[in-house]
């Protein structure tokens, strides 16, 4: 999806072990797909995300940055935004709360 000029891949659900393969594809694929500009990952229909979810958003980020793009995040989720900042998240990559800046 496409807001405004912004590639939006929006995420639901669990992201765990079960489902890492299917997000992992998909990520790789948005920044693939976009190479060279900023692309947004929507979290906020996320109810579970481990470390291997949090290690795919870090590895989209960092080929995103090799190709002169990024990667921002949009999370409203408490929870979410509390493991984020636990992890570290916070400071490898843009969350926001909405997807205009």
């Amino acid at each position: 999806m496409i807001v405004g000029e912004l590639p939006v891949l929006v995420v639901s659900g669990e992201l765990d072990l079960a489902s890492i393969p299917l997000f992992s594809d998909a990520v790789v694929r948005l920044t693939n797909e976009h190479i060279g500009v900023t692309v947004a990952i929507d979290l906020d229909g996320v109810s579970v995300l481990d470390d291997a979810g949090l290690g795919v958003l870090l590895g989209a980020a960092g080929r995103a940055r090799e190709h002169d793009g990024d990667v921002v995040l949009v999370c409203t989720g408490k929870r979410l935004l509390e493991r984020f900042e636990r992890s570290g998240l916070m400071r490898a990559i843009d969350v926001r709360q909405r997807l205009a800046p």
